[in-house]
């Protein structure tokens, strides 16, 4: 278990012994966000808070989600524990920040926050998520977790477009990426049109900076090692909303090796996730090691 100190930034909300290690969420206050915040950690067995140091294992979720539905939904305790991985799973947005129209819809605002810095007057202050995920969310786990400082990051929907474009922002800060039906061209797709224009004011060449195929076309670090899941059964795919050909047509194009792999039959839930979340893991950890 983590040795959180009474009197640091992290309160612990929750703890449950999960394949031989420990499910718990904690809570603190961001500075980034001026809010409340929650988030799960899963420390595998071979976590000693004096010990080994251990890799870190980012999860970003997608609309409406918070920290929960990954820690009770994706199954990926197991193979975190097989892995000795630390795994760091953020709710999606700030909460109760008392902003006019914060929760008038599933897709912008609370639980939607698209992992961007907001500019727009409304939401600037609070909707910082880009910066908490790469900034705040980092050192405080890096603080108190005994990590060797290494980390990858992965996401499903929103929460995959949030882990492309933080490791194509941060050459090497990441060692590798993966996503689950990411929202790919989020410029080009309905979600993404309303949530920038929101966050982030009607000039395009500043959603540029949120957007992977974008962010590809300039990409000069190291290769990023992508994985992409995809299921063609996901009603999002066929209603333009994922976009994932203009990835790999982004990919083919930066030069900037990935694998995408289409799956038969599955669709945007979490059963699609679970079904392949150890492949998911065990990519990380091969570039993590």
């Amino acid at each position: 278990m983590a040795s959180i100190p009474e009197n640091s930034d992290l309160t612990l909300m929750s703890r449950f012994r999960s394949f031989g290690g420990w499910q718990e969420v904690f809570s603190h206050k961001s500075e980034e966000l001026q809010c409340q915040m929650n988030f799960g950690v899963y420390l595998p067995p071979q976590f000693d808070v004096n010990g080994e140091k251990l890799s870190v294992l980012y999860w970003l979720s997608g609309l409406t989600c918070t920290e929960q539905n990954f820690v009770t939904k994706a199954g990926a305790q197991q193979f975190a524990a097989k892995h000795n991985l630390i795994v760091v799973a953020p709710d999606t947005s700030p909460r109760g920040c008392n902003i006019e129209g914060e929760d008038d819809s599933y897709d912008f605002g609370s639980g939607a926050g698209f992992y961007v810095n907001a500019t727009e007057e409304k939401w600037k202050t609070n909707y910082r998520m880009y910066a908490y995920v790469t900034q705040e969310l980092r050192a405080l786990v890096d603080k108190y977790f005994n990590t060797t400082g290494k980390q990858s990051i992965f996401g499903h929907s929103m929460g995959g477009h949030g882990a492309l474009i933080c490791a194509l922002k941060n050459p090497g800060l990441y060692s590798s990426v993966s996503a689950f039906s990411p929202i790919c061209n989020p410029m080009e797709c309905q979600w993404g049109q309303k949530a920038f224009s929101g966050y982030l004011g009607s000039d395009k060449e500043a959603w540029k900076a949120y957007d992977s195929c974008e962010l590809l076309a300039g990409y000069s670090g190291a290769p990023l090692n992508i994985l992409v899941d995809q299921g063609k059964a996901d009603k999002f795919l066929s209603d333009g909303q994922l976009l994932t050909d203009h990835l790999e047509k982004a990919c083919a194009s930066a030069g900037q090796q990935a694998t995408v792999r289409m799956h038969d039959g599955y669709d945007h839930s979490y059963f699609f996730m679970a079904s392949f979340m150890d492949d998911h893991i065990a990519h990380h950890a091969t570039h993590l090691k």
